[in-house]
């Protein structure tokens, strides 16, 4: 996907206004009490806000000026549902908007047909995985149930992934102690340890705000990639635990953060 271009969907993205905190706080009250010029100010001095989102996508074999449009959908979104009162910057809430808007976007126009070979290939699997742990009395690993079917455990798991369902991120597992625990809880960050975004929010000086426990915690948790479950087997203490303490700390620190 070329990025080099300085047109994307007629504009000049080398002449975007930019917008100092005063103009923003400015125009966005300007935007509730009515004011449809600012919200077109307000949205034209957030476009390099989606092109920086959209260069993520550069692998994508979609049309840049697509990319761009579906993201300004998302500003807009953001601009439109965004609460000042929350004392939240705008662009921590608009990117995760835009982000969702242009996955969307990926996901509807890009539909995966599964080969009828992937999904035999796929229930073969299944089929002997089920009968392995009935007779084993355990789940079998993939070397297992490679040598089970005589397929090699690389096209097992891809076909496997072929067929999975997508699955949203804040999907709930199960209750404990009153904590609900979701999908993310239960996987390692490795995204978070590849991007930048803890420089840019000064996370260093956040976490001076933590006891002990809760900067173990969020270390383990964000910058090693550990599960939930692993912070849980290194501490000592049971996964809601680590939960309800991750939880409270991201809230402290989100509050130094949007002071």
């Amino acid at each position: 996907m070329a990025q080099g271009k300085v047109e994307i969907c007629g504009v000049n993205t080398s002449k975007l206004p930019l917008l100092n905190a005063q103009e923003k706080e400015e125009l966005f009250g300007k935007i509730e009490a009515g004011d449809k010029e600012a919200r077109e100010r307000y949205i034209e001095g957030n476009l390099r806000l989606v092109l920086s989102v959209i260069k993520r996508f550069s692998s994508s074999n979609e049309n840049v000026d697509d990319l761009f449009q579906i993201g300004c959908i998302g500003l807009i979104k953001a601009i439109d549902n965004f609460d000042s009162s929350l004392q939240v910057k705008f662009s921590t809430y608009a990117v995760p908007m835009i982000l969702g808007e242009i996955r969307r976007f990926l996901r509807d126009n890009n539909s995966i047909r599964v080969s009828r070979s992937l999904k035999d290939t796929a229930y073969k699997a299944i089929y002997a995985r089920e009968s392995l742990t009935r007779k084993n009395l355990k789940e079998p690993t993939i070397e297992e149930i490679s040598t089970e079917i005589g397929i090699s455990k690389e096209d097992i798991v891809y076909a496997m992934d072929a067929i999975q369902n997508p699955m949203s991120l804040y999907e709930p597992i199960y209750t404990d102690g009153g904590d609900t625990l979701y999908v993310m809880d239960q996987i390692s960050d490795k995204k978070n340890k590849e991007e930048n975004w803890v420089e840019h929010l000064s996370l260093s000086e956040a976490m001076k705000k933590l006891n002990d426990r809760e900067n173990e915690i969020i270390t383990l948790r964000f910058f090693e990639g550990k599960t939930q479950m692993e912070v849980a087997q290194l501490i000592g203490i049971s996964q809601a635990q680590v939960s309800r303490l991750e939880k409270n700390a991201l809230r402290t620190m989100r509050a130094y953060l949007t002071a």
